[in-house]
């Protein structure tokens, strides 16, 4: 049974709390700046819609819940990422959050005619990037088992076709398997537990 969420709506063309993304969709889609995140109880979502948008827009509340909980949590020097993509295939889009800070540090812009597994792959090899340049050893949480084990392999066997319309897309793919390739890193790469943690502090609450 699919979970139910509740979508507060800060920001767009009407404000309030929706309870399907359907509806959360049509104030925010091709809205400038919409502000908006979807909540597991009603309760929670009436709190929010009082409050700032700023105080849960980077998942402020879900990286203090796993801070409080104890035992088997994730380390708050850590990133996460996911991806979000539409259609599958389809526009494919990817975001990085520091755990402990529940802050974004990178974002893709939507690029077309991707899939959500392509999307961890960049994502995790990003992130690989991220961490690398800062000269930090922290491990990268994704829920993509497909995509970690692209990292491993350093190929991405997407069987999406190279096309003049998958251009972009390839262009990132190769781009990230060339890193992999040329370059080693001290990240470990970790398959993030939903099960026991929850969603992921980045995803993008569309579902």
């Amino acid at each position: 049974m699919t979970k139910e969420k509740f979508y507060v709506v800060w920001k767009g063309r009407k404000r309030g709390i929706f309870t399907s993304w359907k509806e959360c969709s049509a104030q925010v889609n091709g809205y400038i700046d919409a502000r908006y995140k979807a909540f597991e109880s009603r309760e929670l979502a009436e709190q929010a819609f009082r409050g700032r948008y700023e105080d849960y827009r980077a998942g402020n509340t879900r990286a203090a819940k796993l801070s409080r909980a104890g035992g088997d949590v994730p380390p708050q020097d850590s990133i996460a990422v996911d991806a979000s993509c539409p259609g599958n295939p389809g526009p494919v889009e990817y975001r990085g959050m520091l755990i402990g800070k529940g802050r974004e540090v990178f974002r893709q812009a939507p690029v077309k005619n991707g899939t959500n597994n392509i999307g961890e792959f960049l994502a995790i090899v990003h992130a690989l990037i991220y961490l690398k340049e800062r000269g930090l050893a922290w491990p990268v949480y994704s829920d993509s088992i497909q995509a970690i084990r692209w990292v491993k392999e350093k190929h991405c066997n997407t069987k999406i076709p190279r096309t003049e319309d998958t251009r972009a897309i390839f262009t990132l793919i190769t781009r990230a398997e060339v890193w992999l390739r040329e370059n080693t890193y001290a990240s470990e790469v970790r398959k993030w537990k939903t099960d026991k943690w929850g969603e992921s502090p980045a995803d993008f609450n569309r579902k």
